[in-house]
């Protein structure tokens, strides 16, 4: 992540979370398109660059083939092997390949928020960044939890070791006293778990 200036400030990878089956969505969401024709994919995507992320992640499942082809130039995708196992199994494989990159931390946002603003990330990112391997914090609006999340490195194999079924981070940021960030003067944080 740079600064105004271009001066390296804060290295995060961001990871967009679209490996999933979509059953309650009628399909998998990495197919999804906004009414314009926008894949959320790009949506997503555009916000965590748009916000500073040097690198994107995209971790696909689902239909992999068709969805990396509505990956974005400019990002990576993932296919993840166990993705059917649950949201646990596409969290490892995130942060098995986050270990391996310079990355402070991982800016996490699932594909269903294609309204998700840059600005909430951005702020999310500096809730973080005095001391980027160890931070923790996650939007919330009006108090409500939300997306996205930061993770520092510090976390990663702490985060990974309590991950299981279809749960994710969560569990982790409750218990460790992630920091809120305040955002519902952005966005109202709403995800989209049915067409609409």
């Amino acid at each position: 992540m740079r600064d105004a200036r271009g001066i390296r400030a804060v290295n995060v990878l961001g990871v967009v979370l679209a490996a999933g089956a979509g059953t309650r969505f009628g399909g998998p969401k990495a197919l999804a398109r906004g009414d314009d024709g926008t894949p959320w994919l790009h949506r997503v995507v555009a916000a965590l660059f748009d916000a500073g992320c040097d690198r994107v992640l995209v971790a696909l499942g689902a239909e992999s083939d068709a969805a990396r082809m509505l990956v974005p130039a400019g990002a990576e995708s993932l296919v993840v092997d166990r993705w059917s196992v649950g949201l646990a199994a596409t969290m490892r494989a995130v942060l098995a390949h986050a270990v391996a990159t310079d990355a402070d931390a991982v800016l996490i946002a699932p594909v269903d928020v294609p309204d998700l603003p840059a600005a909430v990330c951005r702020r999310v990112v500096a809730a973080g960044s005095q001391d980027p391997p160890a931070a923790l914090a996650r939007a919330v609006f009006g108090g409500e939890t939300g997306h996205p999340a930061i993770v520092g490195r510090l976390h990663w194999s702490a985060v990974t070791a309590q991950l299981s079924g279809d749960r994710g981070a969560g569990g982790y940021l409750t218990a460790h006293g992630a920091l809120a960030v305040e955002c519902a003067d952005l966005w109202d944080g709403r995800d989209i778990d049915a067409p609409v």
